[in-house]
């Protein structure tokens, strides 16, 4: 089978393997829609945390079930999703319900060899069916996750300010369920594009282009002057994530969605002063991912509107650098298998 491999930063490169042979207590899965990730891209670059080389890439999956055993409540022909975070199981973190945090952690299409071919063969503990969704849909629970993950440990309340900083996918994901939570949500982004985006597509009340000289005056006029009660970054940035702060409310919570590599620092009178809640998020739970669902189901999100470039798997090595220059307008790029 034809698979698509990221063999060192800057390099893609079409290869094949022979199809994974069924296992008990896993299923045999055709990959049917891949969404493109951050973490995708970052790989590409070089610049992703918790990677190593050569990698199939692929975690964000629609697929149908090509075999497993019976007694799982699964069957051949089933749509499916992936939660893509294989736990352990016996560390503190999931003895503790946090699978999401496992200490000994395999990511699908980062620890591990991804879905970006033809078949697969995943737990089938780590399955969500979806026969009543599009494959589009199914491909896009998990980044939305992440965002509800975001929102859940910020502990958004209705009517909460909340900014959200990046308007990629994962901070969009971060603001679509944090209205749906019934917050007034506030997008922050440099690229004019995306806060268009926000306000056109996600019906965003409020967005600020974090170059603009006023930042602080604009949030206090659309706060009442509070600031906003949560802050969460999904850009990843160091500079951002270190300048964020300012922007937080006294007794707000600053949570970090966004990765980077380096060590981030800011002002400990401000902090302090301020009593912050600091906090990172990390992947997503069961919990999340069926809340994703729900929420799709019940129509309070719109999959396609993310969907901005489609590609055949067979096109992807071509168009996937590109996809990393802004200017393409890159929101989420699906692979169609």
């Amino acid at each position: 089978m034809k698979t698509l491999i990221c063999e060192q930063p800057g390099q893609l490169a079409y290869g094949s393997k022979e199809k994974p042979l069924p296992e008990k207590g896993s299923a045999i899965l055709q990959v049917k829609r891949i969404g493109i990730c951050g973490t995708d891209l970052h790989a590409f670059e070089g610049t992703q945390p918790f990677f190593n080389y050569p990698r199939i890439l692929g975690h964000e999956l629609a697929a149908v079930i090509d075999a497993v055993e019976p007694g799982h409540g699964f069957a051949a022909g089933d749509q499916v999703s992936i939660i893509p975070y294989f736990n352990c199981g016996t560390c503190i973190a999931c003895r503790n319900g946090l699978p999401n945090c496992c200490a000994a952690i395999s990511v699908f299409g980062v620890h591990a060899d991804g879905g970006m071919c033809e078949y697969i063969s995943v737990p089938v503990e780590y399955l969500l069916k979806g026969n009543d969704m599009s494959f589009d849909e199914l491909a896009l629970i998990e980044p939305l996750a992440i965002g509800a993950h975001g929102v859940r440990r910020a502990g958004v309340k209705p009517g909460e300010f909340v900014l959200v900083i990046g308007a990629g996918p994962i901070g969009l994901g971060v603001m679509e369920m944090a209205r749906i939570e019934g917050a007034n949500v506030i997008a922050m982004d440099v690229n004019e594009t995306r806060l268009n985006f926000c306000r056109e597509k996600l019906q965003v009340s409020y967005t600020i282009n974090a170059a603009a000289p006023d930042v602080l005056q604009q949030l206090q006029e659309i706060t009442g002057k509070d600031m906003p009660t949560v802050v969460i970054d999904a850009t990843g940035n160091l500079k951002a994530i270190n300048n964020a702060l300012q922007y937080l409310a006294h007794g707000g919570r600053y949570v970090l969605v966004g990765l980077q590599k380096e060590a981030f620092s800011f002002s400990h009178p401000e902090f302090h002063k301020r009593e912050t809640t600091l906090m990172s998020s990390r992947n997503a739970t069961r919990e999340d991912f069926e809340k994703v669902m729900t929420a799709m189901r019940e129509k309070k999100i719109k999959p396609a509107t993310y969907i901005t470039h489609r590609v055949q798997f067979g096109e992807v090595k071509e168009h996937f650098e590109s996809w990393l220059n802004p200017a393409n307008g890159v929101i989420k790029a699906m692979v169609e298998c």
